[in-house]
């Protein structure tokens, strides 16, 4: 092979390197631009609310054991402090959440006021009784206080609790120490020996998640919402859902045999973790559940179907395959038509080609990205044409070219869009590409290269 030539491949390996430097740094923008996403995010959740779990209704009771032994012949009275949880036999909440966006500067979030209307049943409260430890323990317990706790009550707007009918004072807070963030209402000369319904309705507001912990024998949950694109997350998916141009309805059902959230809850654990740094629709999220380390829980997600740096970060992967399609194709047409090419033309297609990530990147923040798309595709396909025709010597080449570069476009959008399908898409692409080279090349003289480019057939 030709010296020559090998000098042109190593030049031509080097500006690969550099390409691949470039895309390297638009895609550390797309972090960064991502990063000032969350931020907003994260502002908007400090001025409103972030993310809400909702747990409850539950009973709980404050109880106090007095004994006294003797020690060193001298009677000591000692005691402990301890609570008596009660969760619901039946929960069954029905609700409604209204998409609400707010800006923070070109960055959108999604928010919602959900509005709830939650019966919870017990059919007894024997597991309010205090039993004493010790043998000349005296027990003494407050009323029974009936607690909601949600992960940021800064998001609730109104609140009415009814106990069988009755309206009850409802207060912000429990003196339950595992259960902050919550509000409560007391029930006085509420009897052990008999069932309790009680009723809440509750108006809150949150930040693109919600969620509700099946802490109950048997859990009913109800969602609706205007919003057009939910992601259901956490440990239980609907068993019965639909989505459509109106929005969606889902309904869940969870029994104790199959979620520990009611033992859990009893035992003190903590509200789940819906917090962005658990969305699966991050380009580094860590996992694509809620944090499992705290109760099991059920959750929507009001997403967006197209998140402009998601699909930019996806198609800048496919950046380097792209180019490389790209200089195959003028490779192809330097050796049969024996139009010279030069390395520093190589460079311009490969930079104009990596501008258009850039391009698109930052035409998505402002326009839908199918439309912003069509833009820096046209822009970079129209410079491309152009430019091949000077190229590569004539209109016809340079059309040819730059329909060669639309179609790839064309490839490279679907891939975006498919994702469940991307692999055997990009597959089918590159061995239908792979064939075409070959067929292409199956009458040149790879050995005589050196001494002249050979015309093709």
């Amino acid at each position: 092979m030709n010296k020559a030539l090998l000098i042109k491949l190593a030049i031509l390996a080097v500006i690969s390197v550099l390409i691949c430097i470039v895309l390297a740094q638009i895609g550390g923008l797309v972090y960064e631009r991502q990063q000032r996403q969350r931020e907003a995010t994260q502002s908007v959740e400090q001025s409103l609310a972030g993310p809400q779990a909702l747990a409850g209704p539950a009973l709980v009771r404050a109880c106090k054991e007095t004994w006294t032994y003797i020690s060193d012949k001298k009677e000591i009275t000692d005691s402990r402090d301890f609570w008596l949880t009660a969760t619901p036999s039946q929960l069954q909440i029905n609700g409604g959440l209204s998409p609400e966006e707010r800006r923070r500067g070109l960055f959108k979030v999604n928010t919602y006021a959900a509005q709830l209307n939650i019966d919870a049943r017990w059919d007894t409260l024997a597991s309010l009784t205090p039993k004493a430890e010790h043998a000349n323990g005296r027990l003494s317990c407050d009323d029974p206080v009936v607690v909601a706790a949600l992960s940021d009550a800064r998001g609730i707007r109104t609140a009415e609790l009814k106990r069988d009918g009755v309206v009850l004072a409802v207060s912000p807070g429990t003196p339950h120490p595992s259960l902050r963030g919550s509000l409560h209402a007391r029930l006085p000369e509420q009897r052990l020996d008999q069932p309790l319904t009680v009723t809440l309705k509750l108006n809150l507001v949150g930040s693109q998640r919600f969620g509700v912990v099946p802490a109950a024998g048997s859990t009913q949950v109800t969602l609706q919402s205007s919003w057009r694109h939910p992601s259901f997350t956490g440990q239980f998916l609907p068993i019965e859902h639909q989505i459509g141009v109106s929005g969606f309805t889902a309904r869940w059902a969870v029994s104790s045999l199959a979620s520990s959230a009611a033992a859990d809850l009893v035992s003190g654990g903590a509200l789940p973790d819906l917090s962005e740094r658990f969305s699966p629709y991050r380009i580094d999220a860590p996992q694509a559940t809620p944090n499992r380390k705290g109760l099991d829980v059920l959750a929507v997600e009001l997403i967006d179907p197209v998140n402009p740096y998601v699909m930019s970060d996806r198609a800048i992967k496919y950046g380097l395959m792209f180019i490389a399609l790209t200089f195959v194709t003028v490779g192809l047409t330097e050796l049969l038509t024996g139009r010279r090419v030069h390395p520093v033309q190589y460079l311009l297609v490969g930079l104009a080609l990596s501008l258009f990530f850039l391009l698109l990147l930052s035409l998505s923040e402002h326009l839908p990205f199918l439309v912003a798309y069509l833009i820096a595709a046209g822009a970079a396909a129209a410079v491309l044409t152009q430019y091949a025709a000077a190229m590569l010597g004539g209109w016809l080449r340079g059309l040819a070219f730059g329909g060669g570069i639309a179609l790839l476009y064309g490839a490279l959008y679907v891939l975006l869009s498919r994702e469940q399908t991307a692999l055997v898409i990009g597959a089918v692409l590159l061995f239908a590409v792979l064939a075409a080279v070959m067929t292409l090349t199956r009458k040149l003289d790879w050995y005589g290269m050196g001494s002249a480019v050979p015309k093709g057939e």
